[in-house]
């Protein structure tokens, strides 16, 4: 397994009408890198976004979509996408605020 920074796990928000409706029972959607565990994630969140307690985090692997260019069929790639719990006195992620 490769070697991940903490700054390398999470790779961008997940900004869809389900993950806006959990920002309520602060939870908070990302995809992250493939490799990536679970204490991974939540020391991730952790370190990037100040004063912030992770609970959990779920994590669920995404297979790629089957796409066709002309008669050839392939692939995209694989994602990882993780639900991140935080606690009740947490501060929340500053980069959900104005959405």
């Amino acid at each position: 397994m490769a070697d991940i920074k903490y700054y390398d796990v999470i790779l961008k928000p997940v900004i869809t009408e389900k993950s806006m409706a959990g920002m309520g029972e602060k939870k908070y959607t990302f995809l992250v890198h493939t490799e990536a565990n679970k204490s991974q994630i939540k020391e991730a969140v952790e370190k990037m976004f100040e004063g912030t307690k992770v609970a959990k985090v779920n994590t669920m692997n995404l297979d790629g979509k089957k796409k066709r260019r002309g008669m050839v069929y392939g692939r995209t790639a694989k994602t990882k996408k993780a639900i991140v719990q935080l606690t009740e006195d947490s501060k929340d992620i500053e980069i959900f605020s104005g959405l």
